[in-house]
C-alpha cells in the first residue's frame, strides 16, 4: 500500500511494433499526467519513437535485443522488419530471451515499481511480475467488440462445418449478428489443434498469461461497444478498465505531428495543403505501418482515385520490387491529379491528418488504432481490412457502428497483399459512397455523435477518466503482502 499524497511507480513494456508501441506510450503519458512515476522499457533500434517525447516526463529503459542469439540481422527489432516466416520465429524467440533483461530492470528500479503494464504479446511479464509480487496488467492492441469475437471464435470454431471458403456463418456465443466467411479467417484460428506455430503457440501463451494477470487497460470506452464491455468483463469473465482513446492525450499539433515515427512530410506543408481544401472533402488513405500492397493493387488504387474525382492524401509503402516511383503508379498519374492529390512516400502525421476539417473519410485497413482515430475525429470510413483481426473490427465498423461502407476486400492476406483483390470500380464506389450523397451524409452524423462521445469519455468526469482514476486507486491500495495469495488464486 502507497503512502498518501506519494507517487506510485508502473512500468510499462511495448511489443516491438509500432501500433502497438505507440498507444502505450500514450497510455503512459496518461499516467504520468495523473501524478505516476511512468518508466518505459524498450529496445535501442525503438528508442527513437520516444526520445523525442520524453518531455512528458516518463523514463526511459533501453535493454539489448538479442538479435545476434537468434540469427537476426543488426538492428531488426521490430514486427514491421519480421516479415518472412524464418525471421518471424527467431524474431518470436528473442522477445522470449527479454524475460530475464527485464526482470533485472525491475528489480534495480527505484523507487520500486508497483505494476507492470506489457503488452498481451509479452506473456511471461505475468510470471515476472508474479516473481516480483506486483501485479502485471496486459495491455491489448484490439477494442473489446474485437477481443469477445475472436474468443467466440477460438472457443466455438463456427468456419469448421463450412466447406464453401465465402459462405457466410454466425459467429455464435457474442452480442448481435456478427458474420464472417473462412476466406476472412485467419490461418491461425483455422489451423488443426494439432497444428502448432510460432504465432499460434504465442497466441496460446498470450490468453493464458491474460487469465492470471491482475487485468487488462483497454484502448476503448465504454461508450462506443457497451455490450460487448459487458460481455468481456461478465461472460468472459475478465477485469478491465477502458481508458481510451489514448490518441486523444495529443492535444497539440505538434504532439499529433510528432506521434510515431519521423514523417515523410513537413507537418506545415501538410496543413497548408489541407488548409486550401473545402471541409468534409480529402481522402485520407493509409494501411498502416506493416502492411504491403503489391504493384498491380497500388495502380488499381491510383486509378480508382483518378476517376473519383476526390481530393485525397494517399500514404504509400512503395512496393519492394518497385524502385521508383514510375514503376507503380499509372503514367502521367501525378500531373493528372496535381493540386487535388496528395502522394506520402513513408510514415505520415496520421492523427494531425484525421483531425483536419478538410478530411471527410478515411480509407483504413481497419487496425484497431487506426479504427479509433477515425472515430475520435469524426471521420467516415471506407473498409478495406488485410489480417488479424482486422475483418472483425470491419464489421464494428460496418454494421454496427455504421459509419463506414467496405470496400469489398474478401481475402486474408499475412500483411501482403500480393494480387490486385479488389478492383479499381470497387474502390471507387466505395469512396464515392463515403464522400458524396444521402448515405455519406447520414454516416457523418453518426460519426459526429462518436467523436463527442470519445472526448467526452476522456474529459475529467467522463467513463475514461473515471475508469483511470479508479484503476490508479486500486494499485495505490494493493497490498505487496497478499500477492503470493492472488496470484495463487488467479491461476486457478
Amino acid at each position: 500500500m502507497v503512502a498518501e499524497g506519494e507517487a506510485i511507480h508502473v512500468v510499462f513494456f511495448p511489443l516491438m511494433a509500432h501500433g502497438h508501441m505507440i498507444p502505450l506510450f500514450d497510455v503512459a503519458r496518461l499516467f504520468a499526467a495523473r501524478g505516476v512515476k511512468a518508466t518505459l522499457i524498450t529496445t535501442p533500434a525503438n528508442a527513437p519513437v520516444f526520445t523525442k517525447s520524453l518531455a512528458n516526463k516518463i523514463d526511459l529503459e533501453v535493454i539489448p535485443f538479442p538479435s545476434e542469439q537468434v540469427g537476426l540481422p543488426a538492428g531488426v527489432e521490430n514486427f514491421e522488419y519480421a516479415t518472412g516466416t524464418d525471421t518471424l520465429e527467431k524474431f518470436l524467440g528473442a522477445l522470449r530471451l527479454l524475460e530475464s533483461p527485464v526482470e533485472g530492470v525491475l528489480g534495480r528500479l527505484e523507487p520500486r515499481p508497483r505494476c507492470i503494464v506489457s503488452d498481451l504479446f509479452l506473456p511471461w511479464t505475468a510470471d515476472v511480475a508474479g516473481r516480483l509480487g506486483i501485479p502485471r496488467l496486459t495491455f491489448h492492441g484490439s477494442g473489446y467488440f474485437g477481443m469477445a469475437v475472436s474468443d467466440a471464435m477460438r472457443k466455438h470454431r463456427p468456419f469448421a462445418g463450412v466447406e464453401d471458403e465465402d459462405e457466410e456463418f454466425v459467429v455464435p456465443g457474442v452480442p448481435g449478428e456478427v458474420r464472417l466467411t473462412r476466406r476472412k479467417t485467419s490461418p491461425q484460428l483455422k489451423a488443426a489443434e494439432e497444428k502448432q506455430s510460432g504465432i499460434r503457440e504465442l497466441l496460446k501463451a498470450a490468453f493464458e498469461a491474460e487469465r492470471k494477470s491482475y487485468g487488462v487497460i483497454m484502448n476503448s470506452f465504454n461508450e462506443l461497444e457497451p455490450d460487448y464491455a459487458h460481455h468481456y468483463r461478465n461472460v468472459m469473465g475478465i477485469r478491465a478498465w477502458s481508458i481510451g482513446p489514448v490518441s486523444l492525450c495529443n492535444r497539440s499539433i505538434g504532439e499529433k505531428a510528432t506521434r510515431g515515427k519521423k514523417a515523410a512530410i513537413d507537418e506545415h506543408e501538410c496543413l497548408r495543403w489541407l488548409d486550401s481544401k473545402p471541409p468534409n472533402s480529402v481522402v485520407y488513405i493509409c494501411f498502416g505501418s506493416i502492411t504491403n500492397m503489391s504493384t498491380p493493387q497500388l495502380r488499381q488504387i491510383a486509378l480508382a482515385l483518378e476517376s473519383s474525382r476526390q481530393n485525397f492524401i494517399w500514404v504509400v509503402r512503395r512496393p519492394a520490387e518497385a524502385e521508383e516511383e514510375e514503376e507503380w503508379l499509372p503514367k502521367g498519374f501525378e500531373d493528372r491529379t496535381r493540386g487535388r492529390g496528395l502522394v506520402i512516400l513513408g510514415w505520415a502525421p496520421q492523427v494531425m491528418i484525421l483531425d483536419h476539417a478538410a478530411t471527410g473519410t478515411f480509407l483504413t485497413h481497419c487496425g484497431w488504432n487506426s479504427t479509433l482515430e477515425g472515430i475520435s475525429t469524426g471521420v467516415n470510413m471506407v473498409t478495406w481490412p488485410v489480417f488479424a483481426e482486422q475483418f472483425i473490427n470491419e464489421r464494428l465498423i460496418t454494421d454496427v457502428l455504421r459509419v463506414g461502407v467496405s470496400v469489398g476486400a474478401s481475402q486474408y492476406f499475412d500483411r501482403v497483399v500480393e494480387v490486385a483483390s479488389v478492383g479499381r470500380e470497387a474502390v471507387e464506389e466505395a469512396v464515392r459512397r463515403a464522400m458524396v450523397g444521402a448515405e455519406a451524409e447520414e454516416m457523418r452524423g453518426r460519426a459526429a455523435e462518436l467523436k463527442e462521445m470519445a472526448w467526452k469519455a476522456v474529459e475529467e468526469g467522463g467513463s475514461s477518466f473515471e475508469e483511470l482514476s479508479h484503476l490508479l486507486q486500486e494499485l495505490r491500495s494493493f497490498d505487496a503482502a497478499r500477492a503470493d495469495e492472488y496470484y495463487l488464486t488467479s491461476q486457478c
